[in-house]
C-alpha cells in the first residue's frame, strides 16, 4: 500500500479524500500525523497558488507524495467572493455559521444567486507537480438547511437537481462535488 499525505488538518476534507483514495490502494495520512507542528499561511491570491504552496511545504518535511487542496465558494453577485477567503470570510477564526450568516447578509435582496464551489488540488512527490481543478455549479439559497456536509453546504443548491448539498450523503457528494471531480482528474496519476 502506498502512503500519501494530505496537507490539511480539516477532518471533513481529509475524510472526503480518504473515501476516494483508500479504495484505490493508498494509506492516507495528514498533517495531524506529522511529529512536527507545521503552519502553512495561505497567502496566495489564487486557489492554485495556495494548493501548491501547501503541498510543497508539507512535502519538504515528509519526503513522500503530498496532496493538497485549496477550495472555496465563488458567488457571481459578489464578483467571485469569498473565493480564496471562503474559510475566513467573516474573520480569521470564523465559524461556518458566521461565514454563512455574512454571505446571506451580503446577498440580502439579491436575485442573482448563482455560485460555484471550486477545488484546486496539487499533487507533488510523484514526478512533476500536477494541478487540477474541479467545480460544482449551483446557487445560494435564501436560508440554510442543516444536514450533512460542512462550510457553505447548508446554503448551496446544486444546479443539476436543486437539492441542498447538505442533503447529500458523503458517497453522493463525492460523485458530484468540486473535490470529487478534482480527485477524479488525478486518478490517472495514481497508477
Amino acid at each position: 500500500m502506498k502512503t500519501i499525505y494530505i496537507a490539511s488538518r480539516n477532518t471533513h476534507k481529509i475524510e472526503e479524500m480518504r473515501q476516494v483514495l483508500e479504495p484505490i490502494g493508498f494509506k492516507v495520512l495528514s498533517m495531524a500525523d506529522v511529529d512536527k507542528k507545521i503552519t502553512i499561511v495561505e497567502d496566495k491570491d489564487t486557489f492554485e497558488g495556495n494548493a501548491l504552496k501547501k503541498a510543497k511545504t508539507l512535502q519538504e518535511y515528509v519526503k513522500a507524495p503530498v496532496l493538497a487542496d485549496d477550495s472555496g465558494l465563488e458567488v457571481d453577485a459578489l464578483d467571485g467572493r469569498p473565493g480564496v477567503y471562503s474559510a475566513r470570510f467573516a474573520g480569521e477564526e470564523a465559524t461556518d455559521e458566521e461565514n454563512n450568516h455574512l454571505l446571506l447578509t451580503r446577498l440580502k435582496g439579491a436575485n442573482e444567486r448563482s455560485a460555484r464551489f471550486v477545488c484546486v488540488m496539487a499533487l507533488v512527490g510523484l514526478g512533476e507537480d500536477i494541478i487540477v481543478r474541479g467545480t460544482l455549479e449551483g446557487r445560494i439559497a435564501r436560508r440554510p438547511k442543516l444536514g450533512n456536509g460542512f462550510g457553505y453546504d447548508p446554503l448551496f443548491l446544486v444546479k443539476e437537481d436543486g437539492r441542498y448539498l447538505s442533503d447529500y450523503t458523503m458517497e453522493e457528494k463525492n460523485k458530484i462535488s468540486h473535490r470529487g471531480k478534482a480527485l477524479n482528474k488525478l486518478r490517472k496519476h495514481f497508477k
